[in-house]
């Protein structure tokens, strides 16, 4: 049996008691309205897995070519002009946040 799980935004629910599981509209589908975690009680994301997960379907991206149509070329002396108006940073990751993710090079 295959299971799919939709999230809220993680910021709507105050508290625990306004979370609540429930069938979800398309067949064999589960909604959770709040943040999951897995294997930590504080979860700061819709969705927080602390250890390794196994997927043995498809994971779907916004970025993913299958979930694309009408792909073409475009002008890249356009794009590059595009470019050079961006604005480019760099960054180091607050020490809290780089230990809870295992990152050592900030």
């Amino acid at each position: 049996r295959k299971f799919f799980f939709q999230a809220s935004n993680p910021g709507q629910f105050e508290n625990d008691s306004d979370a609540l599981w429930q069938r979800g509209h398309v067949p064999e589908t589960v909604v959770y309205h709040g943040r999951v975690g897995i294997n930590t009680d504080a979860p700061d994301e819709a969705l927080v897995v602390c250890g390794n997960a196994k997927v043995m379907g498809r994971v779907m991206h916004p970025s993913d070519s299958r979930a694309k149509q009408n792909v073409r070329e475009v002008d890249t002396n356009e794009q590059l002009r595009r470019i050079k108006q961006m604005r480019l940073v760099e960054y180091d990751y607050k020490p809290e946040f780089a230990s809870v993710m295992g990152i050592k090079d900030t």
